[in-house]
């Protein structure tokens, strides 16, 4: 299980939050389809640190991002994307 500082609840379990996707598979709306097809699907997996897209579904549900260790999954960074919509 992981602990993940939320920037609005403080840290919480893995389990609350929702992973939605690495942020260099974010596709533009403008992209020719073959780009977004590549940029969704044919991805390399490096080793190493990414930064990755969280939702606080069970808390907040505000967007984070993450940059985390894909090795040890070690959290290396976090920060707030938009604003938290508290209950």
């Amino acid at each position: 299980m992981m602990l993940i500082e939320c920037p609005h609840c403080g840290p919480r379990a893995q389990e609350e939050f929702t992973y939605e996707r690495t942020r260099d598979s974010v596709v533009q709306l403008d992209d020719a389809p073959e780009v977004a097809m590549a940029t969704l699907y044919a991805r390399t997996n490096p080793r190493g640190e990414e930064n990755e897209i969280w939702r606080h579904t069970l808390g907040c549900r505000g967007w984070l991002e993450l940059r985390r260790d894909r090795m040890s999954h070690a959290i290396v960074a976090v920060r707030a994307l938009g604003r938290a919509v508290l209950p």
